[in-house]
């Protein structure tokens, strides 16, 4: 069913992983564990288990940024299947909120991305009516979406020679969702010009042309957007949703009954307490939106009335992408050790976001089922599970049944040397240690604990005569890239920061990298963030890594033994096998890989504020939440802060 394309065959260490986790499947095993290096292959592995396997796949990544990147390779592995992209369509998104200290509503605001959305939609079209789908997601594929029953009933069939009537055809395209434009060729849009009807569904890249002999279909054709040209003529197609959310009339207006019942619910529980303010905004905001839905059909705000239209009960989970797909589907989590405790938190902070605006009559309590799933949720939706990591988790060793090792590069590239050096005097041995690298043409990278600890360094170096820069949670999207694109083209030969993860890009011509004040434990010193900063320099046959520390750490001790244990098991290989480890050569992309898809700004710091204003469990679910995303998206320096606040909340409310 699908066929893999590469270059290359399974070399090292990945011939057996893939077996022992095709085996895994077979034996139904419910957990399993890829430990791959960087550098390993791991997406490759994982590409040729989805094919072997024959089944649909989910490749669940944490952040957008890996995300693509991981987008990008299956396309490459599968152009003949179909890979889907199903992260969050925001460009930006402000939650609704409310600050009972300082009485402030904070009205939802979001910009939606319609590149995001298409793929979405596509994403959905896929995996209802293929097997041979690899869908590429974020945790967005644990946050509500329309109801599967739906998107599947409601869409519209044309077949060579069946007859259907016209006022038929524009009444189920218009409970689709799609509109007429005569003068428009977007996704979402129909014309009908005499007996020819023009659709553009939106998860297409070519409208559809059905031409009738009065009621009857006489032929059907695809064809170009922009210059209209035929692709190719078929005997029958069906259209399928213009939105990823839609409903029948019949569910509106049962929905409409039961949100009236619970409403009238509502506002005499809140006058029997005294809360005649709160009664009077629910009952007033709550009728507008009735009003709104039995007339147009929807209103702002609708995915919180979404349990109605579902037939849900309360805390009840919604539908999720999970729901679209075939019982036995399997699930990939790539960066596992990040992304299992994000879904976690997910549910948590979001009902302590919405707590405010249900317990101030800004909503009903059927706000609260418009949510991620619980973990325990998500486990119960998906089939069996690959976790997929360099550093799993602890929750990765306990549930798997199968661990399979991935250490060996098939470039033959070793993990890097690793030094212990005193902290005293380290910048003056990091530059002594620079000064080789340069000579030698390649690059460095230094990692300190405080945003002004990396300009310090970086001015220094530069005044010394050593090209360097600093990059830190201040510098946008844009600004990181092009601090990349100058330590590998060396325009600047070091690089400082306090974190050097978050740009999940492969830098071959690092050799070096130093961790400043290795020994203070904590968020920036983990054992996995050591393990994986050493392996920033494991892309470069000299690579090098220098702790500066005053005493060995038990993160220290566990990262350098792994370190040191999978430099063994290379470097038997490679005599085994008569290697010599190679630097990878990487070209420089000629395009921003990131540009179609704009960073999603941070949540305002109001829904921080807003958080204050419930019980101290809510306050610290929402930091958990927030510090999860952060480290997600490898902003280590507001994960620690995020981290920092927990603490002191901690303390004052005198939780364990």
């Amino acid at each position: 069913m699908y066929k893999l394309k590469s270059n290359y065959m399974p070399q090292g260490d990945q011939p057996q992983a893939i077996d022992d986790l095709l085996n895994g499947l077979k034996k139904n095993d419910r957990f399993q564990t890829l430990l791959g290096v960087t550098g390993s292959g791991k997406t490759y592995t994982m590409a040729n288990v989805i094919e072997k396997s024959g089944r649909p796949a989910l490749i669940m990544s944490p952040n957008k940024i890996l995300a693509v990147q991981l987008y990008r390779e299956f396309k490459e592995f599968f152009p003949e299947n179909r890979v889907e992209f199903f992260v969050s369509y925001y460009d930006y998104y402000q939650p609704e909120a409310y600050i009972p200290g300082r009485d402030i509503y904070i009205e939802k605001d979001a910009d939606i991305n319609e590149v995001l959305e298409k793929m979405r939609l596509s994403t959905l079209k896929s995996v209802l009516t293929r097997r041979d789908v690899v869908v590429i997601a974020s945790v967005s594929a644990i946050y509500a979406s329309g109801d599967p029953r739906d998107f599947q009933g409601i869409n519209l069939y044309f077949k060579k020679g069946e007859s259907l009537p016209r006022r038929e055809i524009m009444e189920k395209l218009t409970k689709m969702q799609y509109t007429r434009k005569e003068d428009e060729s977007s996704g979402g849009v129909f014309r009908f010009k005499g007996e020819v009807l023009e659709v553009f569904p939106p998860y297409e890249d070519y409208g559809i042309r059905i031409e009738f002999f009065d009621e009857e279909v006489q032929s059907i054709k695809t064809f170009d957007l922009l210059n209209r040209k035929t692709i190719e003529s078929i005997d029958k197609v069906t259209l399928y949703p213009a939105k990823e959310y839609v409903t029948t009339e019949e569910k509106i207006r049962t929905a409409a009954e039961k949100i009236k019942a619970d409403l009238a619910d509502r506002i005499e529980n809140f006058k029997s307490q005294g809360k005649l303010l709160e009664a009077q905004r629910i009952e007033q905001r709550t009728s507008q939106d009735i009003e709104f839905l039995e007339v147009l059909g929807h209103c702002k705000g609708i995915e919180n009335y979404s349990r109605y239209f579902d037939g849900r009960l309360p805390g009840d989970p919604a539908w999720s992408l999970l729901d679209y797909f075939e019982k036995d589907f399997i699930t990939f989590i790539d960066e596992s050790h990040i992304a299992i405790p994000q879904i976690r938190a997910m549910w948590r902070g979001d009902y302590a976001r919405k707590k405010n605006l249900v317990d101030y009559g800004f909503r009903l309590p059927s706000a609260f089922d418009n949510r991620p799933l619980k973990f325990e949720e998500f486990l119960q939706k998906t089939n069996q599970l690959i976790m997929v990591s360099a550093t799993p988790g602890p929750f990765e060793y306990e549930v798997s049944q199968n661990i399979a090792e991935q250490i060996i590069r098939p470039t033959g590239l070793t993990d890097p040397r690793v030094e212990v050096k005193a902290t005293e005097g380290q910048i003056d041995s990091f530059v002594d240690e620079l000064s080789h690298v340069v000579k030698r043409g390649e690059r460095s990278l230094a990692v300190v604990l405080t945003k002004k600890d990396a300009e310090m360094l970086s001015e220094h170096l530069n005044l010394i005569g050593i090209k360097a820069t600093y990059l830190h949670s201040e510098l946008d999207t844009m600004e990181r890239n092009e601090v990349v694109r100058k330590l590998r083209t060396g325009e600047v030969n070091v690089v400082v920061g306090i974190n050097l993860l978050r740009e999940g890009l492969d830098l071959p011509e690092v050799s070096l990298v130093a961790i400043m004040d290795a020994d203070r434990e904590g968020f920036l010193r983990s054992e996995t963030t050591l393990i994986q900063t050493i392996g920033r320099a494991a892309r470069n046959v000299n690579g090098k890594v220098l702790l500066y520390a005053d005493k060995i750490t038990p993160a220290m001790e566990k990262a350098i033994s792994e370190t040191n244990r999978r430099r063994a098991k290379q470097i038997e290989y490679n005599t085994q096998n008569n290697i010599t480890p190679k630097t990878i050569i990487k070209e420089l992309p000629q395009e921003d890989i990131f540009a179609p898809f704009k960073e999603e700004m941070a949540p305002d710091k109001y829904i921080l504020e807003a958080a204050k204003g419930t019980n101290a469990e809510d306050y610290m679910a929402l930091l958990e939440e927030e510090m999860l995303k952060a480290a997600s998206e490898l902003r280590y320096e507001d994960a620690a802060r995020l981290r920092d606040e927990m603490n002191k909340a901690r303390k004052k409310y005198n939780i364990k």
